[in-house]
Formats: structure tokens, sequence, C-alpha cells
């Protein structure tokens, strides 16, 4: 969430900064109502501090000697009621100010870093680097054929069970998956990260303090007796895991690690990718998290994205790094670098990982400060795919594929898998 601060004093920045996120947003009623939430905040402030003082006064005035029937106390007496009346109606009104201030500065996103590159849409995201060597020849399967052949997932009896865009992982494919989780999980850790395996149904706040809502409610799946949410990301439990906190600034960074099973509608994207394991309704990912102080937020964005790309250079596949523009950004990025796959079936990079900072827009939403001496201020949070497991499986599928039929797997993966190659059934 943005400082109300921010847009009260300095809307002409605010305008300009989402401005090159492709946004016009007119901020003078949101600076209105900014300007009208303080002025109430004064004036209570000023009413409740008069209200204390008269309190005061007649708590000497009775210790010194004074009736506590007399006129003069009465009278002071009266005075402080009418205080606390008008308090009460302040507060009220505040109450109402509020509300509408937050539930308008919910609705925008985070400003884009002052490094972040100007653009309009994806097709302005700058490439940084590549890494790797790319099978290029013809011939080449995709993922979900390769999968066909080796009865690794069944797509047509997940329609059964659920609806389209579901996939039941079987035999090879299923002991891959949780191969590939365990080999992610022990990577992370072996840097640093604390494990966490978070609930799967997440509240309300939750998904509000991470960003989620109310902006993407349309993208995730809720149910429907409860405040609970199915959760579209690792990121939303995490990002409450130190929710209303304050996190002393010598315990940071703090940096985690968690699996979770994902759920997102994918509301707008029919059509795309409807066969293999590139856009699920259920996914697994492996996400990493980290809260941070203000200062080492720039360096913090820089490891998090070389921790996901360790992931994909152990497992050998060629990939390439892109700054993502300001008309592509994330709602609650400031900065993102994404991690694109080379999948040679299909012949195209695929985003497999995105690595966000997330300034202190995250932390203002949910309450999270540091503690630096007898000051707090806002943390700085950033998160990053580490990496989407499914998408690292067609990867794995279509680089390590042979004219046999079989697909080597790379050497990092053999020990938890057991073998060092797919074979047909």
């Amino acid at each position: 969430m943005l400082d109300q601060r921010l847009v009260r004093e300095n809307p002409t920045l605010v305008a300009r900064e989402l401005g090159r996120r492709g946004m016009k947003v007119d901020l003078k009623p949101l600076q209105v109502i900014a300007q009208t939430q303080r002025d109430l905040e004064e004036r209570r402030s000023k009413l409740q501090a008069e209200g204390n003082r008269i309190g005061k006064e007649v708590g000497q005035k009775i210790k010194s000697g004074t009736d506590p029937k007399s006129n003069e106390l009465t009278e002071l007496r009266n005075r402080g009621n009418q205080i606390k009346q008008k308090v009460a109606l302040f507060e009220e009104e505040e109450r109402t100010v509020s509300a509408s201030l937050k539930e308008k500065l919910l609705a925008l996103p985070n400003l884009p870093a002052p490094q972040c590159p100007n653009g309009k849409d994806e097709k302005d995201n700058q490439e940084k680097r590549r890494w790797g060597n790319r099978r290029e020849e013809k011939g080449l399967k995709e993922h979900w054929e390769i999968a066909d052949r080796l009865n690794l997932f069944d797509t047509e009896r997940s329609v059964r069970i659920s609806q389209s865009r579901f996939v039941t992982l079987l035999n090879q494919g299923a002991r891959l998956e949780r191969a590939l989780i365990n080999f992610m999980l022990d990577l992370h850790t072996s840097k640093g990260y604390q494990e966490v395996l978070p609930p799967v149904l997440v509240n309300t706040a939750s998904l509000t303090g991470s960003g989620q809502l109310p902006k993407f409610a349309e993208e995730s799946f809720r149910c429907a007796e409860d405040d609970l949410w199915l959760t579209p990301t690792a990121e939303v439990p995490l990002t409450s895991l130190h929710r209303d906190e304050v996190i002393p600034s010598e315990k940071l960074p703090l940096r985690y690690v968690a699996y979770s099973p994902c759920f997102r509608r994918e509301a707008g994207s029919y059509g795309k990718d409807t066969r293999g394991l590139i856009r699920l309704h259920q996914f697994n990912k492996v996400e990493l998290y980290w809260f941070v102080h203000p200062e080492a937020s720039e360096s913090a964005h820089s490891q998090i994205t070389a921790d996901a790309e360790a992931v994909l250079q152990k497992l050998e596949l060629p990939y390439r790094v892109l700054e993502i523009c300001t008309g592509d950004l994330g709602f609650s990025a400031s900065r993102t670098y994404d991690l694109e796959v080379w999948l040679p079936g299909a012949r195209a990079f695929r985003e497999i990982s995105s690595c966000s900072a997330c300034s202190d827009f995250q932390a203002r939403r949910s309450a999270i400060r540091t503690k630096e001496g007898q000051k707090t201020r806002l943390l700085h949070t950033l998160n990053g795919s580490g990496l989407a497991v499914g998408r690292t499986m067609a990867a794995l599928l279509e680089n390590g594929q042979q004219k046999d039929g079989s697909v080597l797997l790379p050497n990092a993966i053999v020990p938890y898998f057991g073998a060092n190659q797919l074979q047909p059934e």
C-alpha cells in the first residue's frame, strides 16, 4: 500500500510514477480524503489533549482541597463531558473517512523503482543475460508429447475428477515432481534459508497484506462458507508470517523457503497453453521470501535472483534473465527480474521464476516493521520462485529428450529420483 502521507503531500510524484506503469490517475479526490483524515486526526488529538488537561486539573483541585461538588468543578466536568462527546463524533467520522481512504489506497499498485526501465508491455522488457547452450535441432517434441509417451500424467481423467486445467501425475511423473521439490528445498536450505510448510488455506487479511486482494479476487478460489481462500502462491502466507510484528534489526534478513501447492483461476487466459504443465489451476511451487532492512533491499534482490538461477544451473537448463519494464510490472513489485527457461520443443523461452523487490508496499499493508534502538520503520520484502515445479519438469523433458524416447536427467536430480533417465513403460 502506498504511503497516505506521500499521496497527500506529493500527489504529482505519485501520479507521475503510476503514469510510468501506464496508469492515468486523478489523485485529487484521494488527496482530499487523505487531507480530511489528517485534519480529523489533528482536531481529535487536540480535543483529547484538552480533555486530559481538564481531567488532570479536576484531580489537582480536589487534591488541594476544593469541594468536589463545587460549581467550579461541576463546570469543569461538564466541559470535559462535552469534549468526550465531540471526540466520539470525530472518531466515528474519522473511522468512516479512514475506511474510504484505505479502500482507495489498496487499489493502487506499488510505485516502480527509479531503476525500473520504462515500457508499455512485455515487449519492452529488457534481456540482461543468458546462461547455458540451447538445443535447437529440428524435430524435438514438446513436453506434453513426451509425457504422453512416457505415461507421466493424465489430463483426461483429471477433468473427470475436477475440471480442465488440472493434471494427475503418474508413476515416473509423480516421482520426478517429488524429487524436484526435495532437491529445490535442500538446495535453498543449504544456503541458509529457513524451511516453512505453510497452510494452503489463507484468510482475507493475508491475501490483502500481500497485495492479492482486492485486485486479484477473480484469480483466486474462495471457500464460500469461510473467510478462507486457496493460496495462489506461498508468498501470501509467508508475508503474513510476521504480520503485525516488529522485527529487531539485528535479526534481519529473515530468509524463508516454502513448498506449497498453488491455485489460480487463470482468468482471461483461456485458450493459452491448454496442453501440458505450463498453465494449470493447481501447481506446485517452491517460493523464496526475504524480510530485509530497507538499505539492504537492492543487494537482496540480486541475491534472491541468483538463488533462483542456481536451481536452473544445477539442473543444466538454459535460461535468460529479463528485467521487467514498468508497464509489465506486477501489482506489488517495485522492480522484477524474470527467469525464462528454454523449451526446445516449443522453441521458446518460458517464464519459470519471477523475483521481485516490493519495497515497503507489502510491509505497510501487513504492518511489519523493524526496530532500530527506540525507532521503528517499515522493512522491505522480496519474493521469488525457486522454482515453479511443473514448468521445471517440462523443461527437463524437452531438454533431456532422446531419439529412443527416453529422457536423460541432470546429475543433480539423480540422487533424488533414483535413476539418470526416464524410460518408456
